[in-house]
């Protein structure tokens, strides 16, 4: 029975799917006009737009899970769920480790040490983004097998003995949760340093700033201020995605109430979708082509 309730979240998930989709169709498009037309795409530009095509993944996942879920519960089998589980590992370790690119790449391009550590690094910065991506494959690989290899069992051993069932579920569970917080922890860790890297460099900057009696409203605090602006709105948004898996997982039992399921939907929905919004907004030539387009 679809409630007045129901129809309220449904509105919302679906509002937050279509912005979603919108926000990251439109980082897509326009970086590959951008590529047809110079026959060439700036780096971050590279990761904006495979990050853009991992959100929408993650929001088609979401969004088909609720449909699945509400509409049509029958057609929910295991091999659906499968498909569906394979596709949001791949696209949440994308969405995730993409960022944490960009983030380094910020922070990289911005922030200036006296280290000769740094310097190298900031010389390479393509070259620290690439190792960073390939260094993270190992963990989607081992996610991946698991994850198959726990719904095989399942089927093969479990599906006839409710007790073995029960009993591997809890398991499944526990270990789908370790596993979650295991890769998202790292990942999340180098942000929240490069955050607090950038933090410390505005810092300085002021300092040096304010010795030279000059007023801190130059480009490069802009640069900072734009860049910390994007980092942080990640933080906020990925926090709030992150938990909302980790209850899940921990307590499916809790899926099964309706109100609770919509509103863990609309809370994962809301990372994947409003934070494409800050990308836009925190880079110049797709702010620019976004208010023109607004304007037209």
């Amino acid at each position: 029975m679809i409630t007045f309730l129901t129809t309220v979240f449904s509105i919302l998930l679906l509002t937050e799917f279509i912005l979603g989709n919108f926000a990251n169709g439109f980082i897509v498009l326009v970086n590959c006009i951008d590529w047809v037309k110079r026959r060439k795409v700036a780096f971050v530009d590279q990761i904006l737009t495979v990050l853009a095509i991992s959100r929408m993944g993650l929001l088609w996942v979401i969004e088909m899970n609720w449909i699945v879920t509400m509409f049509n519960a029958a057609s929910y089998s295991l091999e659906v769920f499968i498909v569906g589980n394979i596709v949001w590992i791949v696209s949440n370790h994308f969405s995730i480790w993409l960022v944490i690119s960009l983030s380094v790449f910020y922070l990289l391009k911005i922030v200036s040490f006296s280290s000769v550590l740094f310097f190298y690094f900031k010389k390479r910065v393509n070259r620290v983004i690439f190792i960073l991506l390939l260094g993270s494959l190992p963990s989607l690989a081992f996610h991946l097998v698991k994850a198959s290899t726990d719904e095989s069992v399942w089927k093969n051993e479990c599906s006839g003995n409710v007790t073995w069932k029960t009993k591997w579920n809890d398991i499944v569970r526990q270990s789908n949760m370790t596993v979650f917080i295991i890769s998202n922890f790292i990942p999340f860790t180098m942000s929240l340093i490069s955050f607090l890297l950038l933090i410390f460099s505005l810092w300085k900057h002021f300092k040096k700033m304010k010795m030279n009696g000059k007023e801190p409203q130059d480009l490069s605090t802009k640069v900072h201020i734009r860049a910390m602006q994007t980092m942080t709105s990640f933080l906020l948004l990925y926090t709030s995605y992150f938990v909302t898996v980790i209850i899940s997982i921990w307590n499916s039992e809790m899926l099964k109430n309706e109100s609770f399921f919509h509103v863990c939907q609309i809370l994962l929905a809301l990372y994947p979708s409003s934070h494409s919004f800050f990308l836009i907004l925190g880079n110049k030539k797709l702010k620019e082509v976004f208010l023109s387009l607004l304007w037209q």
